[in-house]
């Protein structure tokens, strides 16, 4: 498959930049999350897998302070970034000050971001003297697998290595997030950053987002399979109510440190003191918000558990828990989301099902028996078709590892 892709990416790259001579490829995988939804950007728990399909850079080195951005799936925009304005003299650290987001660059403003944030992390310890880079993603866009991230992290991995600097992939996480949340305005927690970055196949991490303190745990999946279902209502993350939430979990936070001042986040806030304290917000709406966000924490450690102990069907169960919240709590489904989990669980053999990432549209992620696996995708869409009018992309996922470079023999 790397083959296929290198020689189609080769091909267009060097049609677009003259030669795909001296070039590299890097490979940042999306990701998916089992149970923990919204809770990372609240110093919660999330358990998130990479997974085999991702965003793919092919990067050649320039020499006069050029970087040109294109990618295979938008292929009427290259993005042309000059750190040298003729005259300004600017080098170092100054080089990447003039690097802006422009609402007419689109998907490129992630790579600009990136790189932004990478040449004030160098300093004038390292140049960074341009490049012609080259993307090709096979995530869904708009799904809720984090193409964003995926193409952060792949950015960020690629000229960090290309300008030999040497920077741990823990910290192209740190990056990749501030990068997502200063330079495009999407206040994004850390979990999508980190499990591009730093997974590991065939094994979710149970991150602990308030001190990025984590574990792997195998998934062991014996007879079933992850299937991950696109709803295919495209929803724009930045123009979500994503920052709407984030604002309401904050006001809740304010709310309880009258009564707890020293409450770091809600991600701190265990299921018995939430019950000892829920009536000190008084608003209805932000209480439902806080509510999810303590009973997620609370899923997302009893589901790790389940699965440790091969118990699938309580980790199913702890899934159709994970979507009702928040769908009734913290109100991120809407309608395709609920007829796609619906439609899934009306079928024999499925175990469990919830929308996963942001959601408003995007995906769900469900956890399917081998046998059952045709007559669930063959069901699921007849209904979901039935309910929305929208037909369903069905993805049977394999789990992968972090970003990463991938050499000319893979």
């Amino acid at each position: 498959m790397n083959d296929q892709i290198r020689l189609k990416m080769e091909q267009k790259f060097a049609e677009l930049y003259g030669t795909a001579q001296g070039s590299r490829l890097f490979f940042a995988p999306g990701r998916v999350n089992l149970i923990g939804e919204h809770t990372d950007y609240n110093g919660g728990y999330v358990f998130p897998a990479a997974l085999t399909f991702g965003t793919y850079a092919l990067v050649r080195p320039r020499t006069d302070g050029v970087y040109r951005f294109a990618s295979l799936n938008y292929p009427d925009l290259v993005v042309s970034v000059p750190l040298h304005r003729p005259g300004s003299g600017a080098s170092g650290r100054d080089a990447g000050e003039s690097i802006a987001y422009r609402r007419e660059d689109g998907w490129a403003n992630y790579p600009k971001g990136v790189l932004k944030l990478l040449i004030r992390l160098a300093g004038d310890s390292k140049p960074f003297t341009g490049a012609d880079v080259l993307f090709y993603g096979n995530i869904p866009n708009g799904a809720g697998l984090s193409s964003s991230a995926s193409i952060e992290m792949a950015t960020a991995f690629a000229l960090s290595r290309l300008a030999q600097l040497p920077v741990p992939v823990i910290d192209l996480v740190k990056l990749s997030q501030r990068a997502e949340n200063e330079f495009i305005g999407v206040n994004c927690g850390i979990m999508d950053q980190f499990a591009v970055g730093m997974g590991k196949a065939d094994h979710a991490i149970r991150l602990n987002c308030a001190d990025l303190s984590y574990e792997y745990a195998p998934l062991k999946l014996d007879g079933c399979k992850l299937v991950v279902t696109n709803t295919n209502k495209r929803r724009g993350l930045a123009d979500s109510k994503y920052n709407e939430r984030r604002a309401e979990c904050e006001a809740g936070l304010a709310m309880l440190r009258k009564v707890k001042p020293d409450l770091r986040d809600l991600g701190a806030l265990a299921l018995e003191q939430w019950e000892q304290l829920r009536d000190v917000i008084d608003d209805p709406v932000i209480r439902k918000r806080v509510e999810h966000v303590v009973t997620e924490d609370h899923r997302v450690l009893r589901a790790v558990e389940r699965l440790a102990a091969n118990d699938l069907a309580s980790f199913g169960q702890l899934m159709i828990q994970s979507h009702e919240s928040l769908r009734d709590l913290y109100e991120v489904t809407g309608r395709e989301l609920d007829a796609l989990v619906e439609a899934a669980l009306s079928v024999s053999g499925c175990i469990g099902s919830r929308m996963t990432g942001a959601g408003f549209g995007g995906c769900t992620v469900s956890l399917v028996r081998d046998e059952a696996l045709d007559k669930f995708q063959q069901e699921v869409s007849d209904k979901y078709e039935k309910a929305t009018g929208l037909t369903p992309t069905f993805y049977i996922c394999e789990i992968g590892d972090g970003v990463r470079e991938i050499d000319a023999q893979s």
